[in-house]
């Protein structure tokens, strides 16, 4: 079974930044993330928005 939900290390490596770079993505919105109890989690289609808007953007420069 293929995994939805992504812990923050997880999330960071799969995207090759840094954990705190990914705090940052997540407070200013541009990476969406859930809090389950006191965890965390990012899915991993939020990984996949963001990197389509990063391309998004950059086709468009």
């Amino acid at each position: 079974m293929t995994r939805l939900l992504l812990t923050v290390p997880e999330a960071a490596e799969a995207l090759a930044i840094s954990r705190s770079k990914l705090y940052q993505l997540i407070a200013t919105g541009a990476v969406t993330s859930l809090r389950i109890d006191g965890s965390r989690r990012i899915p991993v289609s939020a990984l996949t928005d963001y990197i389509t808007r990063l391309a998004t953007k950059e086709d468009a420069a």
